[in-house]
């Protein structure tokens, strides 16, 4: 008789399919208590669940585990490099209600992949998780190429209060290159921004948030007019540091060098906090920073806080950031890339040394 070669467990989880599977990383299944083990010095405070369908993802994007041209099954495939085990939704809606009974769950987050099933089912777990835990608060990391303004009226209804939009790339012509027609793939840059723009105006002020990878072939002139640019359209950008995850058409491309990464989250930082205006940034012909003069008492101010170091994510019911993705932009044994908790002044010299502000910033010493 003729086999598939398929392991049976990876053949069940053909039919094991969204709405009534999910997807849940390692963290939040640990915190959940759905898998053994324990994370090592913070804790995973929002549930970060994935869709799952026998096909993967339809989109292609060139850095991501999920893309539809990446070797393999689409069940062994990882998402920012880590395994996303399955369970039953209901399960996991039951998990996360437990949890909140005695501890207060900082929020979930359910991201959707590119198949034509995946909107209607998106509302249908988000609308389970808010009925078993109403009082936790739902983010939806949203797929801009399958929806319309309806779609977005609709999974607010369902419970969610923050959209996220994987934008990633930061100008049109990297988005091109890394998920558009170039790289094979769906998604529109203007389709895009149709959508966060809806959305800001449905959902409300820093209600929508754009995440935003480091590394893609942007410029940094290119990624602080986008931070610029989201912060007087009241929405949030999150940052990610790029990091090659294998069998991708990217598995090759090297990561931002730390210092570069450093920069960009500290002026993002003094962007959104403390009002940096453009004129503190120069740049070459190419678009590289070449000098940052930033006011002496908000650079001081901003650094101590550490805050601009840590991992950016979705808020919790009480505006503390719930999101910290451990090792999502790095691997256990690394420098951290984003701290999912408060560097302290220990750490804080040691980010001042990796950012190496002196190259571009005129009396850093005397601040930092």
């Amino acid at each position: 008789m003729a086999t598939t070669g398929i392991p049976t467990k990876q053949q069940d989880q053909h039919f094991q399919i969204s709405p009534d599977y999910v997807r849940i990383s390692v963290a939040a299944a640990i915190e959940l208590g759905l898998a053994p083990g324990r994370i090592n010095g913070c804790s995973c405070n929002c549930i970060n669940l994935l869709q799952n369908y026998p096909q993967g993802c339809a989109a292609n994007c060139s850095y991501c585990g999920l893309a539809r041209e990446r070797p393999g099954l689409a069940e062994e495939n990882s998402f920012i490099r880590v395994d996303w085990p399955l369970y039953e939704t209901d399960l996991v809606a039951e998990k996360i209600a437990e949890k909140e009974a005695v501890a207060t769950v900082g929020r979930v987050c359910i991201a959707q992949v590119q198949d034509h099933r995946a909107t209607r089912d998106l509302i249908d777990m988000a609308a389970r998780v808010h009925q078993a835990a109403p009082e936790v608060p739902i983010s939806a990391l949203v797929t801009a190429t399958l929806l319309d303004e309806s779609n977005l009226y609709d999974i607010k209804a369902a419970g969610v209060d923050i959209i996220g939009v994987g934008l990633d790339a930061v100008s049109e012509d990297v988005f091109l290159r890394t998920r558009g027609k170039l790289a094979k793939g769906p998604h529109r840059w203007d389709q895009h921004w149709e959508i966060v723009r809806a959305a800001r105006q449905i959902y409300g002020p820093m209600k929508v948030n754009c995440h935003l990878i480091v590394g893609l072939g942007e410029t940094d002139r290119e990624m602080f007019d986008m931070i610029f640019q989201l912060k007087s359209e009241q929405i949030a950008g999150y940052l990610f540091s790029f990091n090659p995850e294998p069998g991708t058409a990217m598995q090759d491309v090297p990561r931002a060098p730390l210092e570069r990464w450093r920069r960009i989250q500290y002026i993002k930082y003094l962007i959104e906090n403390f009002d940096l205006s453009p004129d503190a940034l120069e740049y070459s012909d190419s678009g590289e920073l070449l000098k940052l003069t930033p006011p002496a008492d908000a650079a001081r101010l901003a650094f101590e806080s550490g805050h601009a170091f840590m991992t950016n994510g979705c808020p919790d019911r009480e505006g503390v950031m719930a999101c910290n993705r451990p090792y999502g932009s790095y691997r256990p044994g690394e420098e951290f890339r984003d701290y999912p908790f408060v560097p302290d002044a220990d750490e804080r010299k040691t980010i001042a040394k990796q950012a190496k502000f002196g190259d571009v910033w005129d009396g850093a010493e005397n601040v930092i």
